[in-house]
């Protein structure tokens, strides 16, 4: 349970930033085409009443024997969210977090903080990029038709772990298509959409927690 729990603290940092990095302002070399691009994204995000993605995870580190696959998908309105991810389901409703593991029957309650690095909201973004990363134009690549656009993010701190991250943004529909991220150490992790929908008809309660569906599990109140 501790390499999943790992696995999957660090796919929902990273996948916070696949889908809500488009917040920020660029100011790099390239600026002014990587600023229009990326409002463009932020722009479309914006425009929407909720988000609802099919995604594929891949880590991989030949040096390490490490090579892992998975597939999720994540429903977002607002400040709330809905991911199921690796055997795990993480909810957010604005107030409080519930982390359920049905494997171990066990779901963790913890108050919802916006500032939290896995909280699945805009404002965490734009703080964050604005001052973390300097941006750069990369490569267009041709995916199934399609025109991808790559924009790079370097990290300013040389203490980081991350060498570099592309973004890959398809330039027709300024929705992002994935996301890669190179460690220093050599581990390679990418985020690929396979589904993205927008505007919804969500249930009422879909970002609502009922804890009568889980009479058996043990609750861990963090808060």
């Amino acid at each position: 349970m501790k390499k999943t729990a790992i696995s999957m603290h660090r796919a929902i940092r990273f996948f916070v930033l696949f889908v809500l990095l488009s917040g920020f302002s660029v100011q790099a070399q390239n600026a002014d085409k990587a600023k229009k691009l990326l409002d463009d994204v932020s722009a479309k995000i914006k425009s929407y009443k909720n988000v609802t993605i099919d995604f594929k995870y891949s880590l991989s580190n030949s040096k390490k024997n490490l090579n892992q696959e998975s597939k999720g998908n994540v429903a977002l309105e607002g400040n709330k969210y809905l991911l199921n991810f690796m055997g795990v389901t993480r909810l957010c409703d604005g107030k409080k977090v519930y982390n359920i593991v049905p494997e171990d029957e066990e779901i963790t309650i913890s108050n919802y903080d916006p500032n939290d690095e896995e909280g699945l909201t805009p404002d965490r973004i734009f703080t964050f990029f604005k001052t973390g990363y300097k941006y750069s134009w990369d490569i267009t690549q041709t995916v199934s038709g399609r025109k991808i656009q790559y924009v790079k993010l370097i990290p300013t701190d040389t203490k980081s772990g991350v060498k570099d991250i592309l973004i890959g943004i398809d330039y027709q529909t300024k929705h992002i298509y994935n996301l890669i991220q190179v460690d220093k150490d050599g581990t390679k992790a990418t985020f690929t959409i396979n589904s993205f929908k927008t505007n919804q008809p969500l249930s009422k309660n879909h970002f609502t927690f009922n804890e009568s569906k889980y009479p058996n599990y043990y609750i861990n109140r963090l808060d």
